[in-house]
């Protein structure tokens, strides 16, 4: 249980209580729905976007703005007719598959399709827990995520489907003309209600999403209805001054829907009565066009997009000026590209913030436009979250400009990794305090710094790829004895996996062939882009690969031999 921080002296500048070593938000405190309430996702989401409009419609008449347009069809969905998919496919759904019951799982797998916020909406409104992955992703690395989740259903378009196995209550294809139809049948019945209504908890889990870990494979992150509801309660009520003036906002959506920033991001779009314009496959000079076609106010982005509009030739072509601010997270901005993206943009603010799977997408925000000016920062806790920075060597809680571990606590704290006790045991300490990995710290007015990973995982254009399921595959390959896998730094992407080698005697395999070798067997951002060969690879005593040494010299040589 927290502590009030009223009954202990609290810095008012840092958030610090020194009696507790506990960080507490600066925010205002917001009030949540009863815990006892029966809420989905989906009715809570559905309940904003009634305030927002300030009761100018009713359920039997919501408005005809567009909430969500294809750029490259620019085919429309209003919020009228994406309330009213939802509750015709929600229906459909039941009627086709008649023991789809509460908690059962739905695995998803598609690209980021008008239809696709409809079926997560739906199938949320009947208790049915959403696993969406990655559309890239390799047979092999699909069925070790079904392995996890247990789906007993799932939604796939005709060009993936090939890769699922079969389920137990069958695969319903996206794309086709009969999902359409699903999605259109209470036209014909003008049907208010579901077939069974579904009495949901808000501590029923909503979602199953992906998350790559250090010691193998992806884990599957465990999060509620009450999670997403907390996250979104504060983007909602605690929002932008300039947010709180714009008139149904058209945004840039180039985030994929499977990954917990997408995901966290159309739920508050659809409370807050957004536009969102979907890109299919993502290309820069596409969303500069895009950006110019719809007038785009905000874009949410990854560090290495915001040095391609800092730098690149391309922006000179277009009419940006629509542009008012971005929003960046999935890795630390640095505050060189940062500076000079302002100087660039200079009325566009970038608002950056922190946050995992683990946390159901973002606890650390910037509001004000005094925030985004701390350049570097992550920004301030947000509304109802509680952190600690705690020394990995000694386990000692530490208070501002001191750097450790953070710790992280609470309502949008995730419920834990599906069929992985012992994983969820060891990211939590006993007083429920989830520990990162992440190595941060707090200034002297309550701005997170990010300033390196325990973890480990590489950030390539935003996504997580752990360095030991890379390691496993090369160390498979009969040529190699020993392998390690590092972040190597990209100004374009991030980082890129780099792999240092060491051949077996006699081996003569070149950096091509062990590229190509991985390369068909992860998705393509899992792909390693730089190899070394090296005699030997450095461990401790423990055994540990000693990666810094590794980045150390990859940096300051032209990789070839150690």
């Amino acid at each position: 249980m927290a502590e009030t921080p009223a009954l202990y002296p609290l810095d008012r500048r840092s958030g610090f209580c020194q009696n507790t070593t506990t960080f507490h938000s600066l925010r205002p405190s917001l009030s949540l729905p009863s815990p006892s309430q029966s809420l989905s996702l989906t009715d809570y989401t559905f309940h904003l976007l009634h305030l927002t409009s300030a009761g100018a419609f009713t359920s039997s008449s919501p408005p005809a703005t567009p909430f969500l347009i294809d750029a490259s069809t620019d085919r429309r969905l209003t919020f009228s007719d994406f309330l009213r998919q939802t509750r015709a496919l929600a229906s459909s759904i039941q009627r086709l598959a008649p023991s789809l019951s509460k908690n059962d799982v739905a695995f998803i797998l598609a690209p980021p399709l008008i239809q696709v916020p409809v079926l997560y909406f739906a199938l949320l409104s009947i208790g049915v827990t959403i696993s969406p992955a990655n559309p890239l992703a390799t047979e092999s690395e699909l069925n070790h995520m079904i392995r996890i989740s247990k789906p007993v259903i799932a939604f796939a378009t005709r060009e993936n489907v090939r890769k699922l196995p079969s389920f137990s209550l069958g695969t319903v294809l996206i794309d086709s003309d009969e999902f359409q139809i699903m999605m259109e049948s209470e036209s014909q019945s003008e049907q208010k209600t579901l077939d069974r209504e579904v009495k949901i908890s808000q501590y029923d889990s909503a979602a199953i999403l992906y998350s790559s870990g250090t010691t193998g494979r992806v884990k599957g992150v465990e999060l509620s209805h009450r999670n997403f509801i907390a996250l979104v309660a504060g983007l909602y009520y605690l929002r932008r001054p300039r947010e709180e003036n714009m008139k149904n906002p058209v945004y840039l959506f180039p985030l994929p829907l499977f990954h917990v920033f997408g995901f966290f991001m159309l739920v508050r779009a659809a409370a807050m009565g957004e536009t969102l314009v979907f890109m299919e496959r993502f290309d820069f000079e596409g969303m500069l066009q895009t950006v110019e076609k719809y007038r785009v106010v905000s874009i949410p982005v990854s560090p290495p997009l915001v040095v391609a509009l800092a730098k690149s030739d391309l922006v000179t072509k277009y009419d940006l000026s629509s542009l008012e601010f971005l929003g960046c997270g999935g890795a630390p901005l640095g505050k060189e590209v940062a500076e000079m993206f302002a100087a660039r943009f200079p009325n566009v603010e970038i608002s950056q913030g922190y946050g995992m799977t683990e946390t159901a997408g973002g606890v650390t925000r910037m509001i004000a436009t005094e925030e985004t000016v701390q350049y570097g920062s992550a920004g301030l806790l947000s509304e109802n979250v509680e952190a600690k920075v705690v020394d990995p060597s000694s386990g000692e809680a530490l208070g501002p400009k001191q750097r450790g571990e953070l710790w992280l606590r609470g309502p949008s704290i995730m419920k834990g990794y599906v069929g992985d006790e012992e994983a969820t045991a060891a990211a939590f300490d006993p007083k429920g305090w989830l520990k990162t990995g992440d190595i941060c710290y707090f200034d002297e007015n309550g701005f997170l710094f990010i300033v390196d990973r325990l973890k480990e995982l590489i950030k390539f254009n935003a996504y997580q790829v752990p360095p030991a399921e890379l390691e496993q595959l090369l160390n498979s390959h009969p040529e190699v004895e020993d392998s390690a896998v590092i972040p190597y730094p990209h100004e374009k992407s991030g980082e890129i996996p780099m792999a240092y080698v060491v051949r077996k005697p006699g081996s003569s395999i070149t950096q091509t062939q062990i590229m190509e070798y991985i390369a068909k067997q992860v998705a393509p951002y899992k792909k390693i882009r730089r190899v070394a060969f090296a005699a030997a690879i450095p461990k401790s005593s423990a055994g540990k690969i000693l990666r810094r040494e590794l980045v150390n010299h990859a940096v300051s040589t032209v990789p070839s031999r150690l």
